[in-house]
């Protein structure tokens, strides 16, 4: 589209696994209980895969959904955007899978890594081909199955991930509406703090690192509640500065959903009123990339925001990788 002033959303969409995971369920698997989980992370309950549900099957429906919202066919999809870390296959691609899925047989697919900040940075990527025109119908989806990561005996981490996928559909507009501003970065130099260290090229699957559950996720949990603050914090400003808004502007600001001290310290940094924050991690837990839209989709559709409503959206994830976007509805 010509002269094309930015890219919107045009639907919205989620998957929820049904199986739910309580943690008093958890009390029987490992040391822990729910008072201990509740004060640290804010976590009651969390949505978990049966045994063999691929990640495709969630961001497929997600996609369905978005679709349907948005009132547009796949074959109206000329690219998908898939942010995650627990695909399919190492290849190919599981937006491809999805691809088929959904049948947009006019879409380019691919899957876009950066962890939980997986969907910002695919929102940032779509919104930027939207305004140079190349591509016009875009289907952007976080989704993850970090249970397929995770170690069940280390209390830690264990409690803290849910599984489940969300999707935007995104197209051109000259509407005073869409995507505003857009801010990403990273800094690999505390790649160690939060991390999968098994099944890449660096350690190959082998007996011994299955003995050592190098499949597994690491993380340092004090470290990266700390980053997480000062980063979300740092790139929020950034995109209200380059969207000429302050945080009062705000209906509603989206945050990732790792941890309820996270936002919490992150609404006293940004000075946010309880109005203007969302939370959902206490149901679903830290569903990674699929945090955001996840709750978009569910903000939407509750009424908690409405067409014209200024809404912000903030992620944090390991690499580091963090990310945030001002968005009219």
């Amino acid at each position: 589209m010509d002269n094309c002033k930015r890219a919107m959303i045009l639907g919205t969409g989620r998957a929820i696994p049904e199986k739910v995971l309580t943690n008093a369920d958890l009390e029987k698997m490992v040391d822990t209980n729910d008072a201990w989980i509740v004060e640290r992370s804010g976590i009651r309950t969390r949505h978990i895969v049966e045994p063999g549900t691929p990640l495709s099957s969630l961001a497929a429906e997600a996609g369905k959904k978005a679709l349907e919202d948005a009132g547009l066919s796949a074959k109206d999809v000329d690219l998908i955007i898939l942010g995650t870390v627990t695909g399919d296959m190492k290849f190919p691609a599981t937006a491809c899978f999805v691809q088929t899925l959904i049948g947009a047989d006019n879409a380019a697919a691919f899957d876009l890594s950066a962890a939980c900040s997986g969907f910002l940075y695919g929102l940032q990527l779509a919104d930027s081909l939207i305004r140079t025109g190349i591509h016009q119908r875009i289907l952007v989806i976080g989704g993850e199955i970090l249970t397929s990561m995770v170690n069940w005996e280390d209390r830690n981490t264990c409690v803290l991930f849910g599984d489940g996928a969300g999707a935007v559909v995104l197209g051109p507009t000259q509407q005073d509406r869409g995507i505003l501003a857009t801010d990403i970065g990273a800094n690999g130099n505390f790649s160690n703090l939060l991390y999968n260290p098994g099944c890449g090229s660096l350690n190959m699957p082998t007996p011994e690192n299955a003995r050592d559950k190098l499949h597994t996720l690491r993380m340092e949990g004090r470290e990266v509640f700390r980053h997480a603050v000062v980063c979300m914090s740092r790139t929020m400003k950034k995109s209200l500065k380059a969207s000429g808004l302050a945080t009062e502007d705000l209906e509603l600001v989206i945050s990732h959903q790792a941890n309820l001290r996270i936002i919490e310290a992150l609404g006293k940094r940004l000075k946010l009123t309880e109005k203007q924050t969302y939370v959902n991690v206490d149901r679903y837990g830290n569903t990674s990339a699929a945090s955001i839209p996840i709750a978009l989709d569910e903000a939407r559709r509750d009424g908690r925001v409405k067409e014209g409503d200024l809404v912000g959206l903030v992620t944090f994830g390991a690499g580091f990788t963090w990310g945030s976007s001002i968005i009219r509805l």
